[in-house]
């Protein structure tokens, strides 16, 4: 196996699956992914899975388990607690301008909001606990969670595989030596961070 790869799978098969599982299902049930995006942990799952080490199948069904479960405690920690959590939740995590942006999304588009959030990180946080704060009903949201989680997932993870295959084409081709690989997949990983980062400094910037 390439030392690269070694790099980014240092750690065992099952607990590469299982951080694949938990960023997805934290994201929303914790609000990490205010902090953190989850498909940081998809995409390199992918770029294991081309590797050889973890079936893709087994990455999309834990990334698309991870999503939807995650999604679902939100949703009803919303539909419980949402308003009490949203006073008493830390200000630099959750900004009032992203709050009225999740709410307005699910007041205009019902279940596609639930769809659409997924593809912005501080929606995808948010969107399920303003869905049962907003008084959903939750067959509705858990078919938009279930189909739109499963879109989302099954993407990225195929996404981190292209990345593989993508490197060994032109290692082949034109001859990149492996470091090729990690500054790709390091590039990819700190232009997302970046980029989440920066939405939420002009987030705080409007507020």
């Amino acid at each position: 196996m390439d030392r690269v790869l070694a790099v980014l799978v240092a750690l065992p098969p099952a607990l590469v699956l299982t951080l694949v599982f938990l960023l997805p299902a934290l994201e929303a049930s914790t609000l990490l992914g205010l902090v953190v995006p989850a498909e940081t942990a998809v995409l390199v799952g992918g770029v294991v899975a081309h590797s050889g080490r973890l079936p893709l199948w087994a990455v999309a069904v834990a990334a698309v388990a991870g999503a939807a479960l995650g999604d679902q405690a939100g949703y009803l920690l919303g539909r419980r607690y949402g308003r009490r959590l949203l006073s008493r939740a830390p200000r630099r995590l959750v900004r009032p301008r992203e709050v009225r942006r999740a709410l307005e999304l699910v007041r205009r588009r019902g279940a596609v909001a639930v769809v659409l959030g997924r593809w912005v990180a501080a929606l995808r946080a948010l969107v399920p606990g303003i869905a049962g704060l907003s008084g959903m009903p939750q067959g509705v949201f858990t078919l938009a969670n279930v189909s739109g989680g499963a879109l989302w997932a099954v993407t990225v993870a195929v996404l981190g595989y292209l990345v593989g295959a993508s490197y060994r084409l032109l290692e082949r081709r034109l001859g990149l030596g492996e470091e090729a690989l990690l500054a790709l997949v390091v590039v990819l990983v700190a232009a997302r961070l970046w980029r989440h980062r920066r939405a939420a400094g002009r987030e705080r910037g409007d507020a």
